[in-house]
């Protein structure tokens, strides 16, 4: 047998055998006579086997169609899953998809995966809506949003081989596709170089930090580390804008937490210096609740991402500064 029966002649099959004549069989199939006889025909001959006995009765199955009946019916069964699977994904990338952003678009490469998107999924509508890190995930596991980006320390285990992750957080099961490795930098007004250079995370607890929203990344990275130090820092300015953060620290008033593509915006005259020794690795990551991963729409926007990070599962992360990469500071 060359190729695989087609559905059409497994039908007719199928009903003939039901029915016992070829007329019988040609009304409920909405097919002419002739056409189900050719089908019949189609199949015997490319299966090698004759499948009916044919009397002035009507049609008799062989032993041979006898046996082969049940796969049949198992064949066309598999062939209307196959239609109404392919059917049912087809009507759910015609809905929506609920992203929720961080940071600024061009570090989380946004547009690119918006447009990658809108070319591949033309009857989904995106919504994008811009939070905070943890608002984000939190947005996801109530059902507020479909995907989102996530920004969390380092998992220790993942330093050697970061790989897409399930994990458990504050009662959610997550899905996280790790996108880049970065680091948060601690930097510091100028004047302060003494207090900063050469000291270590246990060292800078006593300083004046900059405050940020409760559900930002930043406050969650800095008590994460602070806490089992048995205190939290003294924060005595807030700002949940990145680029004020800096200002703040120029103001000589406090510490704070920075990436370095906010650090590399500001002019080589700059008033702020960066900690050698304190130096906090992250990972921006896509996520969406574990239990959601397979549907279509979903397991399309996770590959989309995939192909806009240009990501492959044994893929180490691109990152930005895997050594730590130290600036001397000039005084304005």
């Amino acid at each position: 047998m060359s190729d695989l029966p087609r559905t059409q002649a497994l039908r007719c099959f199928i009903t003939v055998a039901r029915e016992g004549t070829v007329s019988r069989a040609a009304g409920l199939l909405n097919l002419t006579q002739p056409a189900v006889s050719l089908q019949l025909k189609a199949l015997e001959e490319s299966t090698g086997l004759q499948l009916f006995n044919r009397t002035p009765g009507g049609f008799t199955l062989t032993e041979a169609g006898a046996a082969l009946l049940p796969l049949a019916h198992k064949a066309v069964s598999a062939a209307s899953d196959f239609r109404m699977m392919a059917s049912s994904m087809r009507e759910s990338m015609r809905g929506s998809l609920r992203v929720g952003t961080i940071l600024d678009p061009e570090f989380i490469r946004l547009g690119p995966f918006v447009r990658s998107l809108a070319t591949s999924l033309k009857k989904t509508e995106v919504f994008l809506r811009w939070g905070m890190s943890d608002d984000v995930l939190s947005q996801i596991g109530k059902g507020d949003l479909d995907v989102g980006y996530y920004v969390d320390a380092t998992p220790p285990e993942s330093l050697s081989s970061p790989t897409a992750s399930e994990r458990h957080i504050e009662g959610g099961k997550y899905q996280l596709a790790p996108l880049m490795r970065y680091p948060y930098r601690v930097i510091a007004p100028a004047e302060w170089s003494d207090k900063v250079q050469g000291k270590d995370w246990a060292d800078l607890i006593d300083l004046p930090w900059l405050a940020t929203p409760s559900p930002s990344a930043h406050r969650r990275l800095l008590d994460d580390i602070f806490r089992p130090m048995g205190a939290l820092p003294k924060r005595v300015a807030f700002s949940n804008q990145e680029e004020a953060m800096i200002d703040f620290v120029e103001s000589g008033i406090c510490l704070s937490l920075a990436r370095d593509a906010i650090i590399d915006r500001h002019p080589r005259q700059r008033n702020f210096v960066i900690a050698d020794k304190a130096t906090l690795s992250c990972d921006l990551s896509f996520a969406c609740l574990t239990s959601r991963r397979h549907e279509p729409v979903i397991s399309h926007a996770f590959s989309a991402m995939q192909a806009v990070w240009d990501l492959k599962p044994a893929d180490a992360l691109p990152a930005s500064a895997t050594i730590p990469r130290l600036r001397k500071s000039v005084r304005r």
